[in-house]
């Protein structure tokens, strides 16, 4: 196994992008200097998943992604190379959508108690409506389409049928009419808007059941096609999907750990707050990335621009500040609890009931568990209980009830773990996100919206932090998950630098083209500058059919996400025809190519800015992973927009280009080129000196003189040894333009300093003017290292 000094994440797809595909790229990844392949989940899903998060059998790879042979023949090809591949695991939840693709399910809705994985699935048989234990499948739109059902075949096997879908019939349970025969199955069909559900899903989505990895037996079950891999060396590492779903996480982990081996890479889904750490004790080697994001995005950003932003949203009524933010978040949490949650508060209220030995009025206590979903989602059980009794007193039969649950029983404690998780991830990124729009760049997994932007001084101190104690963690600037691309966010970020002229941009907008609401408005606004097309070798144009129809996605699902105009499950058709309308309005009219203007106006600052998040991240503490096309410019939205093709035709041309000697160093331009260059100088680098980079030192870089806090950069090196590699990036560079660096001077270690982007060498004091001569970022390596 070779180290891992960087990954490429890759987003396999049945059809467009399969596990031959990612062999045939290997050649570009290994020239590009990533050390590692890093895939999307590969096991069998639902068919005709663009992401592969449904698995509906863990037991085999996926034959629409080429099957295990393919997989083999991947392994082989980077393992030839020295290179070496990550694979995304998803134990919390199996895909159910489609119950005869999952035979696992389709078994226990078959036989129901009596099929060998009844324990499998985290299934509650004692839902609200009481249905002596008969698993409710919230498919139907209403309860009259029980009359439509009909009994359909499969060969010899009859099913229940209801237009395209199936559902099993148990033996010696056929004759009759269809509703009958439903009547006698292990489960009952009921409206998927009326609350009971007869399993614990994923969040609140029902078409992915959760597994109950706690037991051994479904561990073994489904971890054995990835036990395999381990045994042959096809794998080098995993990312753990949704970790903190599962009842017992930091006993999976260590069973995964036992799974591993102590040397495999071993990653995990957790999205820490700025004031959050991840718990030492657990077996991993970090996160993946979320909080090393909001620290790359938020040392970027202006301080100063807050308060005219915050104005300007304030005024939409959306401003997005930390009381607002508290106010808005403990209202979403609440509805959230109380609605598409209520299937798993209600049995948390059941179980606690069943499992203290003290009593109380279910309605206080249903009343109780949603409040600390509310308020208190954050902290343990102990400290919720403690507080609470003190501010409700009224409160205490059901906290005294929770107390002896949590005390004396086994489910309680971690449902109302997995509880709290859910409410507060439907809460923050489903919905505030979309609701907030002081600026939308803020609104991102790992950050927090009310926290501005990030000094220098906490940047450092939390890279040194990371440095020592997660080394090898994954960081991340773009993932499947992000809400707006890296490159999108940086453009949006620049707004922290002109916040006047933004505010006077949105002003003149929406007199010419008035938003159908204000807020959303705002935040859809800021999209549109973030992604607006800027000329270049492969400009769509605003008024394509493409960039139109991407818009016209976004602005539905940030609105129906939002929930205050229209949501998912009430679709207000006359508001969401208005908000089409408005779109349309601005791409063909006089507003689209006032946005136009503005963006080309402020493009070069955003580029600046990506450019220099990108050299901090891939030399940055921890592994960095480049996510599948970020290595030229991106402008992707949330997903699917950020699962699109991506064109590595040209991605490697234009490699092989740069390669040829006596080539210009490329320019600051809508190519994108010149991130594609900065990438595969720092990949190459971390390549060439794995020890600076993993486990080495991290040392902050300061400036001298009256630029100096437009300089942010740090130095790397071997443990105890001197550092051989400085990276220097601009911040904040519309001032920058007016001032210039002038007189301001960085000192550089002993030696020559060689950079890699520019090609310039460098020793001593030196003026900033000429280290960003060309370009707003600097990759300097010391040329007389030992």
């Amino acid at each position: 196994m070779g180290a891992i000094t960087a990954t490429y994440r890759l987003q396999l797809r049945p059809g467009t992008f399969t596990l031959d595909d990612a062999r045939l790229l290997a050649d570009h990844l290994d020239r590009l200097g990533v050390s590692h392949l890093y895939l999307s989940p590969i096991l069998t899903a639902t068919t005709g998943s663009t992401h592969g998060y449904d698995v509906t059998d863990p037991t085999t790879v996926s034959t629409a992604l080429g099957g295990r042979p393919a997989l083999v023949a991947l392994a082989a090809e980077l393992s030839e190379r020295g290179m070496g591949l990550i694979v995304d695991i998803v134990p919390n939840h199996m895909g159910v959508a489609v119950p005869r693709e999952n035979p696992w399910w389709w078994d226990v809705l078959t036989h129901g108690r009596s099929s060998e994985f009844a324990h499998c699935f985290d299934i509650d048989r004692h839902d609200d409506n009481g249905a002596d234990g008969r698993i409710a499948l919230p498919v139907l739109d209403r309860a009259s389409d029980l009359l439509g059902l009909r009994i359909d075949r499969d060969g010899d096997a009859p099913m229940l049928a209801l237009g395209d879908r199936r559902w099993p019939i148990a033996p010696g349970t056929e004759g009759g009419p269809a509703v009958e025969v439903h009547d006698r199955q292990a489960y009952r069909l009921v409206p998927w808007r009326d609350g009971p559900v007869g399993y614990r899903r994923f969040l609140s989505v029902n078409e992915l059941a959760a597994v109950r990895q706690e037991d051994p037996r479904v561990f073994d079950a489904t971890h054995a096609q990835l036990a395999t891999w381990v045994r042959d060396g096809l794998v080098d590492g995993v990312r753990v999907d949704h970790p903190d779903g599962l009842a017992d996480p930091a006993g999976y982990l260590r069973r995964l750990r036992g799974l591993l081996g102590p040397d495999r890479w071993l990653v995990i889904e957790k999205i820490l707050g700025p004031e959050d750490t991840l718990d030492a004790s657990l077996p991993v080697d970090g996160t993946t990335g979320y909080d090393a994001l909001a620290e790359y995005d938020g040392v970027f950003l202006d301080s100063s621009g807050a308060a005219v932003l915050t104005a300007l949203a304030a005024r939409a009524g959306a401003d997005g500040d930390r009381e607002w933010l508290r106010r808005n978040g403990v209202e979403v949490r609440r509805h959230v609890a109380r609605g598409a949650l209520a299937p798993d508060v209600n049995r948390l209220v059941r179980t606690a009931l069943r499992e203290s030995p003290a009593f109380c009025n279910p309605v206080l206590l249903r009343d109780t568990v949603i409040e600390i979903a509310t308020h208190h989602c954050a902290k343990p059980p102990v400290a919720v209980i403690a507080a609470l009794v003190d501010e409700h007193p009224e409160r205490e039969p059901a906290l005294t009830v929770l107390a002896g649950a949590v005390a004396a029983g086994e489910e309680t404690e971690p449902r109302l773990r997995q509880l709290c998780g859910a409410v507060a991830a439907k809460a923050v990124e489903d919905c505030l996100f979309y609701r907030a729009a002081r600026l939308a760049s803020l609104n991102e997994l790992g950050a927090d919206p009310a926290r501005f932007a990030m000094s220098p001084a906490e940047f450092h101190v939390r890279s040194a932090e990371r440095a020592r104690r997660w080394p090898r963690t994954m960081t991340t600037l773009s993932t499947h998950d992000t809400k707006r691309g890296e490159d999108v966010r940086a453009r949006i970020g620049v707004l922290s630098q002109v916040p006047q002229l933004w505010t006077r941009c949105v002003a003149d907008w929406e007199r010419a083209a008035p938003s159908p609401d204000g807020a959303l408005g705002l935040l859809l606004w800021q999209n549109m500058f973030g992604i607006w097309p800027v000329d270049g070798p492969d400009t769509v144009p605003a008024t394509s059919p493409t960039f139109r129809a991407r818009l016209h996605r976004f602005a539905e699902k940030a609105a129906r996400e939002a929930g205050i105009r229209t949501s998912w499950t009430a679709v207000d058709i006359h508001f969401e025809a208005a908000l089409h309308a408005w779109i349309d309005r601005v791409v063909d009219g006089p507003v689209g190519r006032s946005i136009g203007e503005v963006a080309r106006q402020l493009a070069p600052h955003g580029w600046s800015d990506a450019l220099g998040r990108t050299l901090l991240h891939l030399c940055g503490p921890g592994i960095p992973d480049v996510y599948q096309g970020t290595e030229l410019w991106e402008d992707s939205l949330v997903d699917p927009d950020n699962r699109r093709p991506v064109d590595y035709p040209r991605r490697r041309e234009l490699l092989a280009s740069m390669d040829i000697p006596g080539v210009e160093v490329p320019v600051l331009d809508a190519s994108g080129a010149v991130k594609l260059h900065v990438t595969r100088s720092a990949l190459r680098l971390r390549r060439e000196r794995p020890d600076s980079f993993v486990g080495g030192h991290y040392r902050p870089v300061f400036a001298v003189g009256p630029a100096a806090e437009h300089l942010i950069g740090f130095a790397r090196g071997p443990a105890d040894e001197p550092s051989d590699v400085l990276a220097l990036a601009t911040r904040h560079s519309i001032r920058l333009d007016e001032t210039g660096w002038g007189t301001t001077t960085v000192s550089l270690p002993a030696g020559k300093w060689f950079d890699r982007i520019s090609g310039d060498v460098h020793r001593g004091s030196v003026s900033l003017a000429a280290v960003f001569d060309r370009l707003p970022v600097a990759l300097l390596v010391r040329l007389d290292r030992g």
